[in-house]
């Protein structure tokens, strides 16, 4: 069974003991409330008062006998022997059954205090037992939740220096291939001065792809991020991918039937992306887009490339692609939202090749400046609801107090955790 199983029999088991510790307590408020036989039979006292009265009202023979009791006085003879022992028997009886009811009463008196004494006694205990529980499962549930906080930061800790593994091995693997290549070029002679400043560039690629690596996600996970574009370039072959990076969004066009290919300023990243059989380019954007015929594309792609290019070099790359596409072709570029302050403290500061944060108002100008049309804005990432400032109850509040803090609340949430990024959509 795992371990939601186990929770739930156990909840379940819990509940019956409550119950039953329910019924108990029932039980015990009946027993301190009940009635003893003595309480149950009023008419006994009157009956043995009845008796005692009777007892005291048997005559004792008379005293002296006239003439005109003989016959009475011969019956008398005969009867007296057997009226003594009956008054005798009575005597006995009426002193037992006394005797008897004032005991039973005393006895009777004591098991009511025995069980008041009792009732009391569990009354007092079964709370304390109650607290005891209580204050050990929060201890046990306190312990757990420390552990599992303590572990949590461990597995933390372990995921940070996993993740500086990879992107040193990533390192070393971009450094060596970069150190085969130097190896062959020296091998058949001095590098001329472009082959010495194309190795130089190699090896700030080598760092920049550790650092895409770690902080921009894996290619999977990348993958899946972009899977909602592809749908969109749809019929628009050929789809060229700006500054494609390690190919994900290529792989999924191609995956898709879409004829694609990319262009790199990474040489590093290039010659990766054509290893796995894809049709990349080294070389700089603008450049490549002007190599482009005119309306000779369907589409335009560009995540996170925007941010990186001066004003004068991405001015020059929308009016290249308006070029290059199409009538009804499709640009897409993705960017970080600069009206998120969550996006600009954690995805844009980050990286240091960013050049400045573009505002949606301002790319969609200038997109509609270089002649698109129907040129809109859809914001990406949202953040997580946990994460964001959460309203307060309105019952812990006074209503009008309740509802001015949870609009603030709102309007804070709307600028600190706004959707991290956005995508600019605009038509040839």
């Amino acid at each position: 069974m795992d371990d939601a199983g186990d929770l739930e029999g156990l909840r379940r088991k819990l509940e019956e003991h409550e119950k039953a510790y329910a019924s108990l307590l029932d039980a015990l408020d009946r027993l301190a409330a009940f009635r003893l036989p003595a309480e149950q039979l009023p008419e006994m006292h009157l009956q043995m008062g009845r008796l005692n009265e009777l007892w005291e009202r048997v005559l004792p023979p008379p005293s002296s006998w006239g003439l005109s009791w003989g016959l009475p006085r011969i019956v008398w003879n005969t009867m007296e022997p057997a009226l003594d022992h009956q008054r005798d028997f009575n005597s006995v009886l009426v002193q037992v059954l006394n005797g008897y009811f004032e005991e039973t009463a005393r006895l009777h008196a004591h098991l009511r205090e025995v069980v008041g004494t009792l009732v009391r006694y569990l009354q007092r205990v079964l709370p304390l037992v109650d607290a005891r529980d209580r204050m050990a499962t929060g201890l046990a549930t306190t312990r757990a939740e420390l552990v599992l906080e303590a572990f949590d930061r461990r597995q933390e800790s372990l995921g940070r220096r996993l993740e500086g593994l990879l992107a040193l091995r990533d390192r070393l693997e971009a450094v060596s291939a970069e150190v085969r290549g130097l190896r062959e070029t020296l091998a058949a002679g001095a590098p001329p001065p472009a082959v010495a400043a194309a190795a130089v560039r190699a090896a700030e690629d080598s760092g920049y792809a550790a650092f895409e690596n770690r902080f921009r996600g894996r290619p999977e996970e990348l993958r899946e991020r972009l899977a909602s574009y592809v749908v969109r370039f749809e019929g628009l072959a050929p789809v060229v991918d700006l500054g494609c990076g390690r190919g994900e969004f290529l792989e999924l066009l191609k995956a898709a039937g879409i004829a694609a290919r990319g262009v790199e300023a990474s040489a590093h990243a290039a010659a990766d992306c054509r290893a796995r059989g894809l049709d990349v380019s080294e070389g700089d954007l603008v450049d490549f887009l002007r190599a482009q015929a005119d309306a000779s594309l369907g589409g335009v792609f560009a995540a996170q490339v925007a941010e990186h290019l001066r004003p004068a070099a991405l001015q020059a790359l929308l009016r290249e692609a308006h070029r290059a596409l199409r009538p009804g072709g499709l640009l897409a570029l993705e960017t970080v939202n600069p009206r998120s302050v969550i996006g600009l403290l954690e995805v844009f500061n980050r990286d240091l090749t960013h050049e400045k944060p573009l505002h949606p108002d301002t790319l969609s100008f200038l997109a509609a400046a270089a002649g698109f049309t129907d040129v809109r804005i859809e914001l990406r990432s949202p953040i997580e609801p946990a994460a964001r400032l959460q309203p307060v109850p309105a019952e812990d509040l006074p209503p009008r107090a309740a509802e001015a803090l949870n609009e603030n609340v709102a309007r804070l949430n709307d600028l600190l955790y706004a959707p991290q990024e956005y995508v600019l959509l605009a038509r040839r």
